[in-house]
């Protein structure tokens, strides 16, 4: 019978924004001093939410780990449009918003509900040849990408004052929230950008059993070993 380490398995973490989860990654390594430690799907810098770390063994569950379902909320905003489809990007396009009802937005988010073919932003992680999408852009290089196939299971606006949206997405992983955005804002022929996200829920794990990274930072590493996911439960959730 193996023998596990008290660290081997799964911390969750409320990212907060401003950092990479690559950032979140060398953080814990540089406080606890494991050698191993990764993530299950990647939150961009500005977002904020649940963040899946991997430690020791653990770190060989990520394949199948990172294939959960993702829960987000966050806000949309209409009649502007940016090259990264959210706040971080330069603004590309500007047009009126035209009067926009709760019903109406749900009514257009309905559309997306179901299998999707989504187009990955230049901004991405995602490869071309080797290299990342997003250093090409920053070259100024537009390339075309292949769409990859996604579903959504649930797309609503809880709230709107114009021109911001307020909304919560159930999705497959490999989903960009901020494509999503941009093609709504499309869709109703004003544009749009995802101005804020926060995730949820990734499978079985909730952001309300995480813990910030400002407290993190304040635990020792036998205070730590009491918040993680043992491998062998993490094993009973794949």
């Amino acid at each position: 019978m193996h023998r596990f380490d008290p660290f081997d398995g799964a911390l969750l973490v409320d990212k907060p924004a401003g950092l990479t989860s690559h950032d979140i990654v060398d953080f814990v390594r540089g406080h606890t001093g494991l050698k191993k430690v990764g993530h299950c799907g990647t939150l961009d810098p500005n977002a904020t939410g649940l963040l899946v770390l991997l430690l020791g063994r653990a770190t060989k569950l990520a394949e199948k780990l990172v294939a959960d379902d993702k829960v987000y909320e966050g806000t949309i905003q209409f009649g502007v449009e940016t090259d990264s489809y959210d706040c971080d990007g330069k603004i590309t396009a500007t047009h009126p918003v035209p009067p926009l009802t709760l019903d109406q937005l749900n009514e257009a988010a309905d559309t997306f509900i179901g299998d999707q073919q989504q187009l990955p932003p230049m901004v991405s992680a995602v490869k071309m040849k080797g290299v990342p999408l997003y250093k090409l852009a920053r070259q100024g290089v537009e390339v075309e990408r292949k769409p990859r196939n996604v579903h959504i299971y649930t797309f609503q606006f809880t709230d709107y004052a114009e021109p911001v949206g307020w909304f919560r997405c159930a999705c497959t992983k490999g989903t960009y929230v901020r494509a999503l955005a941009h093609d709504l804002g499309r869709k109703l022929g004003c544009g749009a950008h995802l101005r804020n996200l926060r995730r949820l829920v990734s499978g079985r794990f909730d952001v309300a059993d995480a813990i910030e990274l400002e407290q993190l930072a304040k635990l020792s590493n036998a205070q730590i070993r009491e918040r993680v996911i043992p491998f062998l439960r993490l094993v009973q959730t794949v």
